[in-house]
């Protein structure tokens, strides 16, 4: 069965968010300190989520995947937040399909409505931030089209040096696939 992908609603806050808190357990385990990922409080998530979506800046949106009634992902993006990007450029700041649904095509109709979202918006590009060392989703990006730019940064999780590269996709203009 093909998932079915929808603009969020407050109503699906607290699935969202159990889905980033058992996305990050499974994803980032090895990748970064592990008693950070197991103080990840679902609740504590949803409430986060609840008061930034009440007053979230413009152009953010999110997309979340259904299958057979149950929400088995979702995406956020929006204008980039890093300031060397295309003018109007777009950036995906999360995706995350629960981790009994990788594989199953999901995190894919995730990404293409995202990127097709990010397109009818004008983006003359998308760009996104990824753990270095998380080499399935780096995988799956470069299924998707993306670049590894060559930028990177470094998160403290918990006294804890967490690397990130930057990969990047063009949407118009030269370049574009």
């Amino acid at each position: 069965m093909d998932a079915h992908v929808r603009e969020m609603t407050t109503g699906d806050i607290d699935a969202v968010s159990e889905i980033r808190v058992r996305g990050w357990q499974f994803a980032y385990r090895g990748l970064m300190p592990q008693g950070h990922l197991d103080a990840l409080d679902v609740e504590e998530d949803a409430a986060a989520r609840r008061k930034f979506w009440a007053g979230r800046p413009p152009g953010v949106a999110a997309l979340v995947a259904e299958r057979g009634g149950r929400i088995v992902g979702f995406s956020g993006f929006g204008p980039t937040r890093d300031d060397d990007q295309d003018a109007g450029a777009f950036q995906v700041y999360a995706i995350y399909v629960h981790p009994e649904q990788i594989g199953t095509g999901a995190g894919r109709a995730l990404m293409d409505a995202t990127l097709d979202r990010c397109r009818t918006a004008g983006a003359p590009s998308v760009c996104l931030w990824v753990l270095t060392h998380n080499e399935r989703a780096r995988r799956f990006y470069e299924r998707a089209g993306f670049t590894a730019d060559g930028n990177t940064a470094t998160e403290d999780v918990d006294g804890v040096p967490v690397p990130e590269v930057r990969y990047v996709r063009r949407l118009h203009g030269s370049g574009a696939p």
